[in-house]
C-alpha cells in the first residue's frame, strides 16, 4: 500500500504539473537577461495567473518577425513582444496576430488607436558617446568628420531599421549620399544592439546607435555620468515597442491576461530600469530620478505605420547600396 500511495502522489503531482498553462512569448535577447526585464516581469505575472510564462529569445526585434514569419500558424509563440512601429504593417500583413481587449491611457508623444498591437515602452534613436566627446549635431556633420560608429543591422535589429527610417524621414531622396557620407564613419554593422553597444563600452567605437535614454542606465545603475546621447538639431526617431496576440494561441485567454497586465504598475514600474526606455503607460511611482537629465528632442520624427513597409524596401536599398561601395 505504501507503493500505491507513492505512486498515486506523482501520478497526482505530474497531472497537476501537465494542467499548469504555459504562455510563450517571443522577445528580442535583451529582454530576457538577469539584468532586463524578464525576470520581475515573469515573477509577478506567475503570480497572479497560476500558470507557467515562458520566453524565448530570438534575437532582436526584427529577427523575432522573421522567425514568426518562417513558422507561419505553426509557431508554439502566444505572445510576441518586442516589435515597433516600423514592423507592424508587416506583422499586420502576416495574418497570424488577433485582436486583444488590452487598453490604457498612454504616455506617448502620439495618439495609439489599434487593436492589436499593444504598446509597452517608448523611447528616442540617439548616438550615445562619451560626455566630452564633442560630437556633431546632425548626419552631414558626422559624415564629414572622422569619428568612429557601431550600428545595427536593419534587416535584423529594430534600432538598425530606426536608424534607416530616421535618416529617410530626415533626407528623402538625399538620403543616399548621407549613407556614402557615412560609409567611412562605420565600423561594423552588428546582429543586434547588445553587441553594438559592447563594442562601442569596449572602446572600439566612439559612438553607437542606442537611445536618449541609455545614459541612464549608467547614472542610475553605475553612478556613472560618462555617457551622454548627442543632440540632433534634425529631430530623433520615436521608437514605440509593441506585444501582440498570435491567432493560434492555445490560450487565448492566457494571452489576453498577459497584454492586460503589461499596462499595469507591476510591469510598467519596472521598465525605466530594466528595459531603460520611457514606460508606455505611466506608473504610480512616476520616472526614477535621473530621467530628469536626459536630452528631450526638440522635433520627433515617425514614418506612418502604413507607410513604414515601402519606405523600408527603399531605404534599405540605399544602405546596401552605400555601404558595398
Amino acid at each position: 500500500m505504501k507503493y500505491l500511495a507513492l505512486a498515486t502522489g506523482l501520478f497526482a503531482a505530474s497531472s497537476a504539473l501537465a494542467e499548469t498553462p504555459i504562455l510563450t512569448i517571443y522577445t528580442y535577447d535583451s529582454f530576457d537577461t538577469e539584468w532586463g526585464p524578464g525576470p520581475a516581469v515573469e515573477a509577478a505575472f506567475e503570480a497572479t495567473c497560476d500558470c507557467d510564462l515562458q520566453f524565448v529569445a530570438a534575437g532582436d526585434g526584427a529577427s523575432v518577425l522573421a522567425r514568426l514569419k518562417l513558422e507561419g500558424a505553426r509557431t508554439e509563440a502566444d505572445v510576441v513582444l518586442g516589435l515597433d512601429n516600423n514592423l507592424v504593417a508587416a506583422a499586420r500583413e502576416t495574418g497570424l496576430f488577433a485582436p486583444t481587449t488590452a487598453r490604457a491611457d498612454y504616455a506617448l508623444p502620439i495618439a495609439w488607436e489599434d487593436d492589436t498591437f499593444v504598446p509597452f515602452d517608448w523611447g528616442y534613436f540617439a548616438f550615445v558617446k562619451n560626455a566630452d566627446l564633442d560630437a556633431p549635431s546632425d548626419f552631414k556633420a558626422l559624415g564629414a568628420s572622422d569619428l568612429k560608429v557601431v550600428i545595427q543591422d536593419p534587416r535584423s535589429s529594430t534600432p538598425g531599421l530606426g536608424l534607416l527610417m530616421w535618416v529617410k524621414s530626415v533626407y528623402g531622396d538625399e538620403a543616399p549620399a548621407i549613407w556614402e557620407g557615412l560609409s567611412d564613419n562605420i565600423v561594423t554593422v552588428t546582429k543586434g544592439w547588445s553587441e553594438a553597444y559592447g563594442l562601442f563600452l569596449a572602446g572600439e567605437a566612439d559612438m553607437v546607435l542606442s537611445y536618449t535614454t541609455s545614459p541612464a542606465y549608467h547614472l542610475i545603475a553605475e553612478e556613472d555620468a560618462s555617457k551622454a546621447a548627442a543632440p540632433f538639431t534634425e529631430g530623433h526617431y520615436l521608437q514605440v515597442e509593441v506585444a501582440a496576440k498570435l491567432a493560434n494561441s492555445d490560450v487565448p485567454e492566457l494571452a489576453d491576461k498577459f497584454l492586460a497586465f503589461m499596462l499595469t504598475d507591476a510591469f510598467q514600474g519596472v521598465i525605466s530600469t530594466t528595459n531603460w526606455m520611457y514606460p508606455a503607460v505611466t506608473p504610480a511611482q512616476g520616472l526614477p530620478k535621473g530621467f530628469e537629465t536626459l536630452i528631450s528632442p526638440d522635433k520627433a520624427l515617425m514614418v506612418p505605420l502604413a507607410d513604414a513597409p515601402q519606405i523600408r524596401e527603399e531605404a534599405l536599398a540605399e544602405w546596401l547600396a552605400a555601404l558595398s561601395q
